[in-house]
């Protein structure tokens, strides 16, 4: 079966968010980095790919120019185990970007990234619709997520 990578489209920014995601993913590893050549629409030795992985999962960043730009459409979900992760993600994604609601923000790129519990699913699909809704009242006014707060909305308190 093959595997899909995805390809982060940056106009000329793409060693600088290599370099920062680097910082903030601990089971991070650049790949290769492949460079322009003559008569490419960037300068000869200019970065054009950079493949790294985060937690195994193969990416590729682009300087492919200024014709394309992130949009909320496509996200990536960062699943943390506890409140401090959570609040470390964010802290370090969210720094020079958009902070938006119920977990998303956009970093300084423009990538857009959801920072939420592992457990999110599960607390807003409870058979239990009152817990169900209780959960997603409280994600619904959130920016950066609140564990104990969408716990206790799970259990009615």
């Amino acid at each position: 079966m093959p595997k899909i990578t995805p390809c982060l489209w940056f106009n000329n920014k793409a060693e600088e968010a290599v370099k920062i995601y680097s910082k903030i993913f601990r089971n991070f590893k650049i790949n290769e980095t492949t460079y322009y050549g003559e008569g490419s629409p960037f300068e000869k030795g200019t970065v054009l790919t950079i493949s790294f992985s985060i937690n195994g999962q193969n990416l590729l960043a682009l300087n492919g120019g200024p014709e394309y730009s992130f949009t909320p459409a496509i996200s990536f979900i960062v699943n943390c185990a506890n409140q401090e992760e959570i609040d470390d993600y964010w802290d370090k994604l969210s720094d020079g970007g958009v902070n938006q609601q119920c977990g998303w923000l956009q970093d300084k790129f423009g990538v857009s990234w959801q920072i939420v519990p592992e457990n999110l699913n599960e607390l807003i699909s409870d058979s239990d619709t009152g817990k169900s809704q209780r959960v997603f009242g409280a994600l619904m006014q959130m920016v950066k997520i609140d564990i104990d707060t969408l716990q206790k909305a799970h259990d009615g308190k």
